[in-house]
């Protein structure tokens, strides 16, 4: 059997919605958890006098085993289904979701909103919405959760359906493309399997659902991108510099170019890429989303740092004067206005960079424009801004390599903002 494409997935929803019991579901139903962890939530089911085994014990118990550090680890998991291999990325909080989002350990493919059956659209419910698709999520599938709390009625579901409809709307998605799946995570109805408790709902299961999507674009067919995340002295090797590619591919004998290292020492700083290493070992080729080292012949460790990138030296990584960018701003105690200089994490660069331009805001729930021109933008709105990194700064745009567009902004210890670069003016 041929490798099954993979697809990055992530769970949104406001924190009281499901989410963890949604994937948890899921990873049971499809026999995903590791056989160990099944049989100790089995056995340990079955102690506590429940051998019909609940599974909402088993839930619990991996709650507690998680609260009280032991093995249990639900960090990375995995699921199959009939056409796809799905990672899920768990965004527990704003916070990690941003960082998980942008540190490009997982440029999510797809996402699935969570939505209460009997408590609707919710703060986060929104804020999620929004940061998934600024942030390049392009594909969703909506799940309506504790149906069981809504007796399982067809009316209830309509009515959160609309709402989603509506606030999906707002941000730029098309509800016509997106499937609405009526589920109860905690009993069990609708996740892998269509549920007998709501034969008024004729469309797919969640798992269905999720089978069905479009296939991601694959980041092998765009030019080879690797942000450095280290740079080592290794004797008798010379500089070896640590990375992830994020697209393209790269082989021993490829020619590469580093930016913005070649910027700051005004000449190309590059050459053949003599060794790639993986995981200890030396490899002939690496792609799109492998953690590697490699080293590049007339490359020193004076030359190139953290937050630089390689590309073709055809087709070098993208040095901006400026750029356009769409940015939401998550928590800001003041105004931002023009003139303000946070500092952008973009891939693994961190640069300070210069609000020019506040072109317009828009509403975060609606997407439509609210004002050209404005003086300034606060927290919970959207914007559409020109940017002016003050250092040399590597960013792509959306349309052409999304990997390398998206940004954080931060400032005050904490997370302002998230965006991503719609076009760039590049340096002369």
């Amino acid at each position: 059997m041929a490798d099954k494409p993979h697809v990055n997935l992530v769970f949104i929803g406001h924190v009281d919605h499901g989410k963890s019991t949604t994937i948890g579901r899921l990873l049971w139903d499809t026999e995903n958890l590791p056989e160990e962890e099944m049989r100790k939530l089995e056995d340990a089911a079955e102690e506590a006098g429940k051998e019909t085994f609940g599974f909402a014990f088993a839930m619990d118990s991996l709650e507690e085993e998680r609260e009280r550090g032991v093995t249990i680890d639900l960090a990375h998991k995995e699921f199959d289904s009939d056409n796809y291999f799905f990672t899920i990325i768990d965004a527990p909080g704003h916070r990690d979701f941003i960082k998980n989002m942008i540190t490009g350990a997982s440029q999510a493919d797809a996402g699935v909103l969570v939505v209460a059956a009997d408590d609707g659209i919710q703060p986060q419910t929104k804020e999620h919405a929004y940061l998934a698709k600024t942030l390049g999520i392009d594909q969703l599938t909506v799940a309506v959760n504790k149906m069981d709390l809504a007796d399982y009625e067809e009316d209830g579901f309509n009515d959160i359906k609309g709402d989603v409809e509506e606030l999906l709307k707002g941000v730029g998605f098309d509800p016509s493309d997106i499937d609405f799946v009526p589920i109860s995570s905690f009993e069990g109805e609708g996740v892998a399997e269509t549920s007998d408790e709501m034969p008024w709902y004729d469309g797919p299961s969640l798992l269905d659902s999720l089978d069905s999507l479009d296939e991601p674009e694959k980041p092998e067919d765009l030019p080879l991108r690797a942000p450095i995340q280290d740079v080592y002295n290794i004797s008798g090797i010379g500089a070896v510099t640590v990375g992830r590619v994020e697209t393209g591919e790269i082989s021993p004998g490829d020619d590469v170019t580093f930016e913005p290292a070649s910027t700051r020492h005004n000449g190309n700083v590059g050459g053949e890429v003599k060794t790639i290493e993986m995981h200890h070992e030396e490899v002939d080729h690496a792609e799109a989303g492998d953690n590697i080292g490699w080293n590049t012949r007339g490359v020193g460790q004076d030359k190139v740092k953290k937050g630089d990138v390689a590309g073709p030296s055809d087709n070098p990584p993208t040095v901006v004067e400026t750029f356009e960018a769409q940015i939401i701003v998550l928590n800001h105690p003041n105004v931002i206005s023009e003139g303000y200089t946070p500092v952008f994490h973009v891939n693994t660069a961190q640069v300070s960079c210069t609000f020019e331009e506040i072109k317009s805001t828009m509403n975060p729930k609606t997407g439509e424009t609210l004002e050209e021109d404005p003086d300034y933008i606060k927290q919970g709105q959207a914007a559409k801004v020109t940017i002016r990194p003050q250092q040399p700064l590597v960013i792509e745009s959306n349309d052409d390599i999304p990997q390398m567009a998206r940004f954080a902004v931060r400032d005050m210890g904490q997370t302002v903002g998230a965006g991503q670069c719609l076009s760039v003016n590049e340096k002369e």
